[in-house]
């Protein structure tokens, strides 16, 4: 008979995919009367699914300037007129992603500022963060690394420390960066943090805007 507690750590493991969370933030906004859209990067224009469709072939500084070459456009074509129209955009990996998985990549950090240089800077940066042995078991509970970023407790431990030097890059930048541990929570008690979050900045934004 199976132990009920590799059970529990199987559900656990299986949960917190940052997919689910984006659509469950989104659902929560809108119950609360904004108009949201979501969206992705790569995104699913035509340079983002060439960049989708060849991540496994290309990589370092090809990699890197097709993922900001998508970024732009995605901008021009989706972020920003939505935006513009009044919608909270979120965005499941942006900016700070580029900053993490293309630095493990072999892209030194000075070339991803310049390529990204005139990309809009996030209102707000939400790192999702779990500890390195959960994050191996629910990479094998999906059955596998679905990405050579993802290879194994060593590039997530890398990962993590790279995700740290993000945070204090957009920091530096006045992003404001909020972590959520997503070692033991549910997608539910994740988004509902992460909607408190948006909520907060909104209602300060209104009390003390300040341009971007």
């Amino acid at each position: 008979m199976p132990d009920d507690r590799d059970a529990r750590q199987h559900r656990r493991a299986r949960r917190c995919g940052q997919t689910t969370v984006i659509d469950l933030v989104g659902h929560h906004l809108r119950a609360l009367g904004h108009l949201v859209h979501t969206t992705t990067e790569p995104s699913r224009g035509p340079i983002g699914q060439l960049a989708r469709s060849h991540a496994d072939v290309l990589h370092g500084y090809a990699l890197a300037s097709l993922v900001a070459a998508d970024r732009y456009h995605h901008l021009d074509a989706e972020l920003r007129p939505r935006r513009d129209s009044g919608h909270i955009v979120l965005c499941d990996r942006y900016l700070p992603s580029t900053l993490v998985l293309q630095r493990i990549d072999g892209v030194r950090l000075d070339f991803l500022e310049a390529v990204n240089a005139h990309v809009d800077l996030p209102d707000l940066a939400v790192l999702l963060t779990v500890a390195p042995r959960v994050a191996a078991t629910r990479v094998h509970a999906r059955g596998g690394a679905h990405s050579r970023f993802h290879q194994g407790p060593s590039s997530t431990a890398q990962e993590i420390v790279c995700y740290e030097q993000t945070a204090t890059w957009l920091t530096d930048r006045r992003v404001p960066v909020l972590r959520v541990d997503t070692t033991t929570s549910s997608p539910n008690e994740v988004a509902t943090t992460i909607t408190e979050g948006i909520v907060a900045m909104l209602s300060t934004e209104r009390v003390n805007p300040h341009p971007r």
